[in-house]
């Protein structure tokens, strides 16, 4: 349970890919803290399940299935969360896909495609179909979900996910960007850039290997372990609160050391 009870008091969230890992933890983070939460996902099951795992510790939660990369989906998403708490406040855009594993060259152009169609274009639209929700409010906060992967890609096992990592950086480029015309709204955008972090997508990365040991042995350089879901659901939080007012179109890297600014 967070100890800043009542930062998003009034507020609704709205969080992608947040039925399991990092996007779970961060709708459940932000409702302890009294935010209203809208969550979504690709599956209706996992939205269901995510939903009464928020309702059973008494946070208001709703849910809708929305593939992020679809229109009309994005669309019923931000409909959803108006219908229903009446507005759109913080806006957590966490869903993310890494169609290939392995040797750069034999990507796709499918593959590369659905890169830069999920991880950028399909960001960018919602992060401005949700603006005029947010201006009506009197502003808002926003953040995306990077990679450190972005910062240091040449890095074992970051190498077999290159296109992931040249997409999440293309989205950073694109929060400073867009922190302007949102400053102008008086809306905030930022960004985080997790290492590894303890979900199914990093043990996706290098299977059947021993995560420990690759974390220990090869890269992350301190702290020698990965992080967990809750770890990062707090800098997103702090992004999404007054606490970070002077804070846009900045990307914080959780990486336990391992990653080093371009």
């Amino acid at each position: 349970m967070s100890s800043n009870i009542g930062r998003f008091v009034g507020k609704v969230a709205v969080c992608t890919g947040a039925t399991q890992g990092i996007g779970f933890a961060t709708a459940k983070r932000l409702g302890e803290e009294g935010a209203k939460v809208v969550v979504s996902s690709r599956k209706e099951k996992n939205v269901k399940e995510a939903v009464k795992k928020l309702k059973d510790l008494n946070i208001d939660a709703s849910g809708v299935v929305c593939h992020q990369g679809q229109h009309v989906d994005r669309k019923r998403l931000i409909d959803h969360a108006l219908s229903t708490f009446g507005g759109i406040d913080l806006l957590y855009a966490n869903a993310g896909v890494n169609p290939h594993k392995g040797n750069f060259l034999d990507i796709t152009e499918e593959q590369w495609d659905k890169l830069f169609h999920v991880n950028l274009k399909s960001v960018f639209l919602l992060i401005r179909d949700v603006l005029p929700h947010m201006e009506k409010r009197g502003g808002g906060a926003i953040v995306t979900n990077s990679s450190a992967n972005a910062y240091v890609p040449d890095i074992t096992p970051a190498s077999l996910i290159a296109g992931y990592a040249i997409s999440k950086l293309a989205q950073i480029s694109m929060v400073k960007i867009l922190a302007e015309p949102c400053a102008e709204k008086s809306i905030r955008i930022n960004a985080i850039a997790p290492g590894p972090i303890n979900t199914a997508f990093l043990q996706g990365i290098v299977p059947g290997t021993d995560i420990t040991d690759v974390l220990t042995n090869s890269y992350v350089k301190y702290l020698k372990r990965a992080a967990e879901p809750d770890e990062c659901a707090g800098v997103v939080a702090f992004l999404l609160s007054p606490d970070a007012s002077y804070i846009t179109g900045d990307c914080l890297t959780i990486c336990g050391g391992y990653s080093h600014r371009l």
